[in-house]
């Protein structure tokens, strides 16, 4: 059992990093086969990249429904059926959010949704909406030489949170709970757990167990207790994290009205974790490695990711893309980042 950082640059953005620069997507390899977690840009490319087809892909995981998570889910929905062969693959993400989120106190006015029959999906009814929106070059292919529908090949589901939880997407987006499992086969079980990245919801990490240890994805969240519940004795940790200060300086150039600025700056402080955070949450969880990922902003300075190590005492990595991370934690193992 490894894990590879397919990419490990996070946000919506093309930061033009070689070494952090491909969207977020994890790979977890367990007896040589795939199971992956999102899917930012250029998450196929780089499977291929680490060596694997989509025809080594068991199923596919989405922690939360931001674009820098699931851009290019689209391109190996639509490319990856002539890969899968006589099977299906699973996708599970999280359902529809069920309401809008909460307005900015910036806004002037209430603004118009974009789709407002259904503004929030999930991941089956977006899926589904992927299908109709291409539904000229998958009628083409149908037609012409009998290639199936996509939708065929894949067994798409919403994951659904355990019953009598007090979740709301506004309100209570990460009551503190108990991991509960949403898929199992002969090599993995996964298990989901809710975390705060306010004000996505539902928002999910996810633990991969084997026979061989475990692989813990923390998916975008601030600073949450869930994170530590979920981690809790995991081998392996890949968490996000993000310089605040550096975020800070870009954003004097980006959003030069100060009151936009700050409310950028407070979704960040947050909805995403510092890495000293990252560090303390690794340590309370007693963490075996600690691998920071999903980095923001990407072109930030790698020395400032190290702070990790003020709260945490074991095997720190900077995830760069494409980096291999082993379960056992010799350096021989684990590639130094």
């Amino acid at each position: 059992m490894h894990a590879i950082a397919l990419g490990t640059a996070g946000g919506p953005v093309w930061w033009g990093r070689d070494d952090i620069d491909a969207g977020i997507s994890t790979a977890i390899v367990v007896d040589g086969k795939v199971y992956l977690v999102d899917f930012g840009y250029g998450a196929g490319r780089q499977l291929r990249r680490a060596g694997h087809r989509f025809g080594d892909v068991e199923a596919l995981f989405i922690t939360h429904m931001h674009s820098d998570h699931t851009v290019d889910l689209a391109s190996l929905f639509l490319f990856a059926r002539n890969e899968i062969g006589d099977r299906k693959v699973k996708i599970l993400g999280p359902g529809n959010r069920g309401k809008l989120p909460p307005l900015t106190p910036l806004a002037k006015e209430v603004p118009t949704p974009v789709n407002p029959e259904s503004p929030v999906p999930g991941i089956t009814e977006t899926l589904d909406r992927l299908v109709r929106t291409y539904s000229a070059d998958i009628n083409d292919r149908i037609f012409d030489y009998g290639s199936p529908s996509p939708a065929t090949k894949f067994d798409i589901k919403d994951i659904e949170l355990p019953a009598g939880l007090p979740f709301d997407p506004n309100e209570n987006v990460a009551p503190e709970m108990e991991p509960f499992v949403i898929f199992r086969d002969e090599r993995v079980s996964v298990s989901a757990i809710l975390v705060d990245h306010h004000p996505t919801a539902p928002a999910y990490a996810f633990r991969f167990d084997s026979r061989y240890g475990s692989i813990v994805v923390s998916g975008d969240t601030g600073y949450c207790q869930n994170l530590i519940t979920i981690s809790q004795d995991c081998d392996v940790l890949f968490h996000e994290a993000i310089n605040l200060e550096v975020v800070g300086q870009q954003a004097l150039n980006t959003y030069p009205d100060p009151e936009v600025r700050e409310s950028v700056m407070s979704h960040h402080r947050r909805s995403h974790t510092t890495a000293l955070d990252a560090g303390r949450i690794a340590s309370m969880a007693n963490v075996g490695t600690l691998v920071l990922h999903h980095l923001v902003p990407a072109n930030a300075p790698l020395e400032g990711w190290h702070e990790a190590a003020k709260e945490y005492d074991g095997r720190l990595i900077i995830a760069r893309d494409l980096d291999t991370i082993s379960l056992k934690t010799s350096d021989e193992a684990i590639p130094a980042s």
